[in-house]
């Protein structure tokens, strides 16, 4: 099943796609080597917003990640809750 098939909306989808894409590029590499990979990448280059994000999916379950990014997971840095802004 693509990520497409998932009901998630089209950023989620997205966020999907790329996260998946990361752990089939470091697939290639030996298992210990490509969940540090996937997780190093995620935590380098995805801003707290993102990595909200792919836990709130994580978290949710049946999210379409490979499992290679589910196995990193516990190796992402998980931010904070995002603030809520109360009205004025």
């Amino acid at each position: 099943m693509s990520p497409d098939d998932k009901p998630h909306g089209k950023t989620e989808t997205k966020l999907i796609y790329m996260a998946n894409q990361i752990a089939t590029f470091f697939k290639t590499q030996p298992a210990s080597e490509a969940v540090n990979g996937v997780a190093t990448h995620i935590n380098k280059f995805w801003e707290p917003r993102m990595r909200r994000q792919l836990f709130e999916l994580i978290d949710h379950g049946d999210s379409g990640f490979s499992p290679l990014v589910l196995e990193a997971a516990p190796l992402i840095h998980r931010p904070a809750p995002a603030e809520k802004v109360k009205p004025a």
